[in-house]
């Protein structure tokens, strides 16, 4: 299962990439410093809303649906939907009067407003979404996923061009989803047709999801403390050219990590509610290796090209700055996609979403405080030091919670010190090559990086890379001599 979805949900990954990296390079153009740095605000406070809200929905749908029946599945859609709708009616109120007395700017609020008015669209969406990927339905939830980026890329783009400033990508991130609502939504409406909404239910989904939903705040927190404070003590420009760098580098990474996550979290789940504890094991460690073999070449390249690629991608007033915290923001990004899809999976598998939650306020109030401490002084270089020491705390806090609670994630130390290996390899011949500039040193850096990483990955097998091409060429061999 978790191979069928990584190559199904790699055509939805990959433009998911393209729209973030061309997100990057037409608004920081599009927009003034000021309107991208308004954006990042209004970004971070619309995603904060969404997580307090209806978060906690869209994971129930993803862990619960394996687990249920057939005679009680009916139930289990109904829940879910109902509850959504009466989410929206409570809290779309609440936040406009929140908004209404805010004593913020006008091109600020009306980016907020915009943001969160499409968070009940993005969710119906989600809920979809996530049906599709727990059910097995990659092409469904892939398609989705595509139709969902390139429609929100290319309404912002337009919204932009007609001067909508600020609000511009939260507009297209709000009526992409809504087009697709005619397409899923009755199905799944289909689904909850004679269902029953119980009580018990709906609080074992809360006390299941409402931590997670918090957990996932708190790593909102953790990646949006430096924004805030840098509005507060610099402005928005600062926070502008942080919102890119930070795009810039996390955007590889996080891609990366959605796309295995997406394979990866349906499969850990089937392993663990249908497997033996064996199987479970090696499938854990395959999904690690692979998250290393993947993740941690891809966070030494970005920190390898990062001038060039800010010359390429980022508007001329950004740019500087930018590329100065990009290699920090690519360690941070690697070690945030390993506690978030692959650490944090034992609280999932364990139903101890409470020990999530204790798990991240550890490295969300040392954010804080190392916020606090760096940012008056050293702007956007400290917060992006104190956002990676602060995932690094995540991911002790995760490994040590893990094991406190039986469900040990195995951690592949093999493929890591392999892997970390074939990088320094990769890291000493990429930058023994001239600096020119531009696209073309990215694209020479990154193919000379590849086969070098590539070759040595190979000669240490790590990961199994060496054993999997021996197979493959064998089962080749074996169908053309039956031919």
């Amino acid at each position: 299962m978790f191979w069928r979805g990584v190559w199904g949900y790699l055509p939805a990954n990959i433009i998911q990439g393209l729209v973030g990296f061309g997100a990057i390079i037409v608004f920081t153009r599009l927009l003034s410093a000021e309107d991208f740095g308004r954006y990042a605000i209004a970004f971070s406070v619309m995603t904060l809303f969404h997580v307090a809200t209806f978060s906690w929905l869209e994971a129930s749908m993803a862990r619960f649906w394996a687990a249920e029946k057939s005679e009680t599945l009916a139930d289990h859609f109904l829940t879910l939907y109902r509850t959504a709708a009466v989410m929206t009616a409570a809290a779309l109120p609440l936040m406009a009067l929140i908004l209404w007395v805010s004593p913020i700017g006008p091109g600020l609020k009306i980016a907020i407003a915009v943001g969160v008015a499409g968070i009940p669209i993005r969710c119906l969406s989600k809920l979809a979404q996530e049906r599709f990927r727990a059910s097995g339905a990659v092409r469904k939830s892939a398609t989705l996923d595509i139709f969902v980026s390139l429609g929100g890329f290319g309404i912002g783009v337009i919204a932009a061009l007609m001067g909508a400033g600020a609000a511009s990508p939260l507009i297209g991130l709000a009526l992409a989803p809504l087009l697709t609502l005619p397409f899923v939504l009755p199905g799944e409406l289909k689904q909850a047709r004679g269902g029953t909404l119980y009580r018990d239910r709906l609080w074992s989904y809360a006390r299941y999801g409402y931590p997670i939903a918090a957990g996932l705040g708190l790593s909102l927190v953790m990646a949006s403390t430096d924004r805030f404070l840098l509005e507060i003590f610099i402005g928005p420009e600062a926070v502008g050219a942080y919102h890119a760098g930070y795009s810039l580098a996390s955007r590889t990474l996080d891609v990366l990590f959605i796309w295995l996550g997406a394979a990866g979290t349906p499969a850990l789940i089937m392993a663990w509610e249908r497997g033996t504890r064996e199987g479970f094991l090696a499938a854990a460690r395959e999904q690690a290796s692979t998250f290393v073999l993947i993740g941690l070449p891809a966070a030494v390249g970005v920190a390898l090209v990062a001038t060039p690629l800010a010359e390429f991608m980022i508007g001329e007033d950004l740019r500087s700055a930018a590329a100065s915290v990009t290699p920090l923001i690519a360690l941070s990004a690697l070690l945030s996609g390993v506690t978030s899809y692959y650490l944090s999976q034992s609280f999932v598998l364990g139903r101890r979403t409470d020990r999530l939650l204790l798990t991240l306020c550890i490295p969300a109030a040392s954010n804080v405080v190392l916020n606090l401490a760096l940012v008056p002084s050293m702007g956007v270089m400290g917060a992006a030091i104190a956002t990676t020491t602060s995932f690094g705390i995540g991911v002790l806090a995760s490994i040590a919670m893990g094991r406190r609670i039986g469900v040990a994630m195995p951690i592949p130390w093999t493929t890591l010190g392999r892997c970390g290996l074939a990088c320094g390899s990769m890291a000493l011949v990429v930058s023994a090559l001239p600096s020119w500039g531009g696209i073309g040193e990215v694209l020479v850096k990154a193919g000379v990086g590849a086969v070098v990483y590539g070759a040595v990955v190979v000669a240490l097998n790590a990961a199994g890379v060496r054993d999997l091409m021996t197979r493959l060429v064998d089962a080749r061999l074996g169908r053309g001599a039956a031919a």
